[in-house]
């Protein structure tokens, strides 16, 4: 029996958009917008256009929290609280998985292969395969110590007492000398006191041991030394109490404090984080007071000879964590145990990955602290990649940094699996190639900041190629190759480089020219340029490290800017400069100069108004009853970088100080920027653009810039380019690490590495000018170039 009757769709079928009305997160003004589900769309815009503030801030935001609720209220006390996106209805959410761009925790015990569970993996590989056997996987840790104890313990059975011993013991895998570190470091003890001085003169040259501080009062009052005595008239007794003292608890006052020796104290508090993870004035001190030297007893592998002496076929585990990734899985692939075939398969999936997505260079012991934000947003895809969930949102930001021309490819092949499981993918993305697998687009804008937030576009790609926006007419720019190049004025000679991969390189770094070195992710360019270039005087080099500021911080403050409009208030009034900080003297009593009045509601939630007694202002009224030039200073932080420029170039509020740094803020495109904003609101390529003004001063004649174009639209690359010219143009030498191709195609010389990544790659495989590149399409960058250019 046939019928005819029209097929309906089911009801459960007809949820196939995220609905966003009346978006009003950060710069975002009543957007709203239909997503489509089960597509992949990408987000385009200008930096600081409201991207971010749509797709992350508004709806990975809400699915989180919606997911977070559903845990009971014990549980959610120990989940961060979020509060509801400023935002009238949204529809249709799915899970947000979201794959960012920060950089993997900055602990100086994480490893690639901590990570991504592959460790874990192989610690029960050799644990049930590893000749001889040593232990439980715990005995391949290189976290975990090796621990044994006895004792009697009373136990009450039956109405009778007795008494047991017993004893434990826990076989770990940490190399005992440098506690699972890789290295060992020796302190300066020069550098770490002024042995003339006494402690309470401030003997003292720790960053935070002040001499009226806690820190220094408790070694002062212990009663184990004279504060008053210099140092270098210690006994050894007294020496050896300052410097070396087990904890001990102490009475200082009324209270009680435990009491620890100098050096233990500084390894803790100081050594115990990752370089990358510290304060730049802390940094400076270790760099100055401490050297590491490779653990002389585990060879740097962080593992207890006894973890190093179980092998499979010949291989311990540190042998298997040094080798690149792409060897590891080729030797996983020979292992054949049957015992074990679940855990190889599964650790076969993971190294397979790890290759396909272009990570086959790393090795599992390289710090995740080390891996560039590229390269972190990748690793964190291969937890995705083979799981089986459908229908769920997968959030990328930027997935292309790092990436070369030619790993871009794989990149999108990646997304475009994701997408055919079914799932939801959104991208935040600037570079044509990836935009062009949109299946949606929406774009943002018009302008940055105050001037975005707002929908310019929503359709394919052909339609946003052909429509009136920003990312329309720069869709298919191509940077030309240059007619000319300069020529150099002299050079910079690194000879045997050979950190991480590179193997004995020998190149001449033109001088007075701009320079890109480029080649594929992992060929080895930071290596040459952070490793290799002496940081000597004159070397400004600004990496990718990302921002650290609270919600406090904002472009005044960061950049140094608000020193000088203070002194010229002060100046101008006859008052003390501290009145005109919101951190300091003049703060709002009310809310300490946040604005903002938060509230902590446990587990709901936290709530956060506007201080009735400031209005927002973050002064006491009496600071705003002082004008410099007929503004207070809370109009002059609400005003933007090009009104300051204006304001304090000329008149009566002249400061040719806080005009020369508003000048460099508007050369990198960051005019529209209110010189209050909290730093937390700011985009990712509006914190780099804000890094780079800030070194813009600095005095060097060496620039040394690592993916500048990372988090820039393409019509503010236009404008990078034109900065990097004036600097090359006033007599600085800039070398530029760097994909993008009009970066290189503006260059004067290129220097390409390769061919490949990792152990395939850390060669100088091209060295001349762009025109030359293109015409010899002798490496895979001469061939994207020449494809780009249209040559």
């Amino acid at each position: 029996m046939s019928t005819d009757a029209p097929t309906t769709t089911h009801q459960a079928d007809s949820h196939d958009v995220i609905r966003v009305q009346g978006a009003r997160v950060n710069n975002l003004k009543d957007v709203s917008v239909e997503i489509p589900k089960r597509r992949l769309t990408v987000f385009t815009g200008v930096s600081g256009s409201g991207k971010s503030s749509l797709v992350f801030g508004t709806i990975a935001a809400e699915s989180q929290r919606m997911i977070n609720e559903t845990y009971s209220a014990f549980v959610q006390g120990f989940m961060p609280t979020l509060a509801r996106p400023d935002v009238d209805v949204l529809d249709g959410l799915t899970t947000a998985i979201i794959v960012d761009q920060e950089r993997m925790g900055a602990n100086a015990r994480s490893t690639v292969g901590t990570a991504t569970d592959v460790n874990a993996m192989l610690r029960i590989l050799f644990s049930r395969l590893g000749q001889p056997y040593v232990g439980s996987p715990q005995a391949f840790s290189f976290n975990v110590a090796s621990v044994s104890g006895a004792g009697a313990i009373t136990l009450e059975r039956g109405g009778n007492t007795t008494k047991e011993r017993r004893s434990f013991s826990i076989t770990g895998g940490m190399c005992p000398r440098c506690e699972g570190m890789g290295s060992v470091n020796d302190i300066d003890l020069s550098q770490l006191y002024d042995d003339s001085k006494s402690l309470a003169d401030g003997a003292l040259t720790i960053p935070g041991y002040t001499a009226d501080g806690w820190n220094v009062r408790i070694y002062a009052s212990s009663g184990f030394l004279d504060a008053d005595k210099p140092i270098r008239e210690y006994t050894k007794k007294e020496l050896q109490d300052f410097l070396y003292h087990e904890p001990t608890k102490v009475k200082i006052g009324d209270m009680n404090l435990t009491y620890e020796g100098l050096v233990p104290r500084v390894q803790k508090s100081m050594l115990s984080k990752d370089r990358e993870a510290m304060q730049p004035h802390i940094r400076a001190f270790v760099d100055r007071a401490v050297t590491f030297t490779t653990c002389p007893d585990c060879g740097g592998t962080r593992l207890s000879e006894a973890a190093r002496s179980s092998t499979i076929g010949g291989v311990s585990i540190a042998d298997a964590c040094a080798m690149q990734i792409s060897d590891l899985a080729d030797w996983v692939n020979g292992l054949d145990e049957p015992s074990v075939a679940p855990l190889l398969a599964a650790l076969r999936e993971t190294l397979q990955s790890f290759v396909e997505i272009g990570l086959g260079y790393l090795s599992l012991d390289r710090p995740a602290g080390t891996l560039s934000g590229g390269e972190a947003q990748r690793t964190k895809i291969i937890r995705h990649l083979g799981s089986s969930l459908t229908d769920v949102t997968y959030v990328f930001d930027e997935p292309t940094i790092g990436l070369h021309p030619h790993d871009i490819q794989r990149m999108n092949e990646l997304l475009l699996r994701l997408r055919d499981k079914g799932n939801t993918v959104l991208v935040v993305e600037h570079k044509p190639e990836m935009i062009a697998i949109a299946d949606h687009v929406v774009d943002l804008g018009p302008r940055a900041g105050t001037d975005g937030g707002a929908i310019t576009f929503e359709g394919t790609l052909d339609g946003l190629r052909a429509s009136d926006t920003l990312t329309g007419h720069h869709l298919d720019d191509r940077a030309t190759l240059k007619e000319t190049v300069r020529s150099s004025t002299g050079m910079l000679s690194i000879r045997g480089a050979n950190a991480h991969n590179l193997r004995d390189v020998d190149v001449d770094i033109p001088l007075g020219m701009l320079v890109v070195v480029t080649g594929v992710a992992g060929s080895g360019k930071s290596s040459l340029v952070h490793g290799s270039i002496p940081a000597s005087e004159g070397v400004v080099s600004i990496d990718q490290a990302a921002i650290r500021g609270s919600r406090r911080s904002n472009p005044a403050t960061y950049t140094g800017l608000l020193d000088p409009i203070r002194k010229a208030f002060a100046k101008a009034n006859g008052v003390k400069p501290a009145l005109f900080s919101s951190n300091s003297e003049g703060a709002c009593p009310n809310c300490n100069g946040a604005g903002v009045i938060y509230t902590d509601l446990g587990i709901m939630a936290g709530v956060s108004t506007v201080c009735e007694v400031c209005e927002g202002k973050r002064f006491q009224a009496s600071v705003l009853d002082y004008h410099l030039g007929g503004r207070d200073i809370s109009e002059v932080l609400a005003m933007s970088v090009i009104e300051a420029e204006e304001f304090f170039g000329s008149g009566d509020a002249k400061t040719p100080a806080a005009h020369s740094i508003l000048s460099r803020l508007a050369d990198v495109g960051l005019g529209y920027l209110s010189l209050g904003q909290p730093l937390t609101t700011l985009s990712g390529g509006e914190r780099q653009r804000l890094k780079l003004a800030t070194h813009l001063s600095e005095q060097g004649g060496v620039y040394v810039l690592d993916e500048p174009t990372t988090g820039l639209h393409l019509a503010d690359v236009e404008q990078l380019l034109g900065l990097l010219d004036r600097l090359v143009d006033a007599g600085k030498s800039v070398i530029v690490v760097e994909h993008h191709q009009a970066v290189m195609a503006h260059a004067d010389w290129i220097i390409d590495l390769g061919p490949g990544a990792g152990h395939d790659g850390g060669r100088v495989v091209f060295e001349g000018t762009p025109a030359e590149l293109v015409a010899a399409r002798s490496t895979l960058t001469g061939e994207h170039l020449a494809a780009y250019v249209g040559a």
